[in-house]
């Protein structure tokens, strides 16, 4: 068998975002971002642990309309030592919550731009 070139190692994630901005202040009050750059007048490339986040206004990738596409399901994890109290400060900071705690495990949440992420044990 021929080994693969391609690592098995999630580089980084984009996010769809319609300003990079107002994303950038919400993704760091949210996730307690520190740092990050700035890159095209499109890119904020977040300084993360693990995998990297890059939030992005996509201009190449929106349709004939200029519509942005959107994470229409949680295709995105972000990580927590406790789930309830991730849920009580997102609660808290008026994010938009699709589910209650599942499983004692997880719930989804909205971004500004309609993007579907998900907070797990």
């Amino acid at each position: 068998m021929i080994k693969s070139p391609i690592k098995n190692k999630v580089n980084l994630v984009f996010i769809p975002v319609s300003d990079i901005e107002k994303s950038k202040e919400w993704y760091t009050s949210i996730l307690d971002i520190q740092e990050g750059e700035e890159h095209f007048d499109h890119l904020f490339v977040a300084d993360m642990e693990g995998t990297g986040m890059i939030l992005d206004t996509m201009p190449m990738w929106r349709d004939k309309s200029g519509r942005l596409p959107r994470l229409d399901f949680p295709a995105i994890q972000f990580a927590t030592d406790d789930i309830h109290e991730s849920y009580h400060f997102m609660k808290d900071k008026g994010v938009e919550l699709i589910t209650e705690i599942e499983n004692n495990q997880y719930f989804v949440f909205k971004d500004p731009d309609g993007n579907l992420l998900m907070v797990c044990n």
